[in-house]
């Protein structure tokens, strides 16, 4: 089989194009690319939980990332002001993450520009496709996300 008839080479090239898509969008349109994609991808999440307490691990769970990576991402996003870690009552020890003004700007700016390039994805693709791809999609995560606790669970 050739590498670019693999799962793994075909999503990262959509991945990857669907980012560059975005991000010259949105640097035609406004001239500047703030965030990052994980950065937007969090705020995203933050905006539609904002009723609710979101700690980093609900972060790690969401997105499947590693405890480190989601440390350093919230301090950065913490740094350029798009959230804030506070102490929760029942925890001093636990921080949730809240929105800033300027996080819940950024989010409502470029979530227009993701809700269009989204449009643009499913041209000339029926609704029938688009629900067999994000069943294929579920059950390529839950593979890969079942092969990732056993590893855990194992001694290496």
């Amino acid at each position: 089989m050739k590498h670019k008839d693999t799962l793994g080479f075909v999503i990262k090239t959509l991945d990857n194009l669907f980012f560059r898509n975005m991000f010259a969008y949105e640097t035609r349109q406004k001239g500047v690319d703030e965030i990052t994609v994980m950065h937007g991808w969090i705020l995203g999440f933050l905006y539609e939980n904002r009723e609710k307490n979101i700690f980093q691990k609900d972060i790690e769970i969401e997105f499947s990332i590693a405890r480190s990576t989601v440390t350093s991402i919230v301090k950065l996003m913490e740094k350029k002001g798009y959230i804030l870690r506070e102490s929760v009552e029942a925890d001093a020890r636990l921080k949730r993450l809240v929105l800033t003004e300027r996080g819940k700007q950024i989010h409502e700016q470029h979530i227009s520009y993701i809700d269009m390039l989204e449009e643009q994805c499913k041209r000339n693709i029926s609704q029938e496709e688009i629900e067999i791809f994000l069943k294929i999609a579920g059950k390529l995560k839950q593979n890969l996300e079942e092969d990732i606790q056993k590893r855990e669970g194992q001694k290496w």
